[in-house]
């Protein structure tokens, strides 16, 4: 008889402005998911086994290379850095933005053009660098999101 093996993905979190903490915290517990914040500096976070924090050097994308470099495929990734979430894509990590936005490989390459043009714009004064407001539906719209990327990360691979 065959068994399959249920898997058990990790949940990366790049930490330093993410607005969603508290919610990535409910639903790995939930799901006995382990989740790793990292960051700069430090956070307060509860002491669980299953929660950890990694705290990277000031240097420029540290945070991004260590979430790189230790995800692995079908693990998940919480990032509103576009950079970052394109290599993550790339190596078959589940990607969700802050705002709930599923970054996958068919929609990865637009939303790095319109970050890289975006920067360009501002870099020429055409346009003002604010980020729209963190809102109550973007919160509702990323537990969404991040409640079906775990339940699609934890389906047996072959099913």
């Amino acid at each position: 008889m065959e068994t399959r093996c249920i898997s058990k993905p990790t949940i990366y979190i790049d930490a330093d402005a993410c607005p969603v903490k508290e919610e990535v915290l409910r639903v790995a517990e939930r799901h006995g998911l382990n989740a790793v914040f990292v960051a700069n500096s430090g956070l307060r976070l509860p002491r669980e086994d299953w929660v950890r924090m990694v705290i990277v050097t000031g240097a420029f994308d540290a945070a991004d290379n260590w979430i790189a470099d230790k995800a692995a495929a079908n693990d998940i990734a919480i990032t509103a850095d576009m950079p970052l979430a394109a290599r993550l894509v790339e190596k078959g990590v589940h990607v969700i933005s802050p705002s709930g936005r599923q970054l996958t490989a068919s929609n990865i390459g637009m939303a790095l053009g319109l970050r890289n043009l975006n920067q360009e714009l501002r870099e020429a004064g055409a346009i003002r660098g604010f980020n729209a407001a963190f809102t109550a539906r973007d919160r509702s719209n990323f537990l969404q999101a991040l409640e079906n990327t775990v339940q699609k990360a934890r389906r047996p691979a072959n099913s």
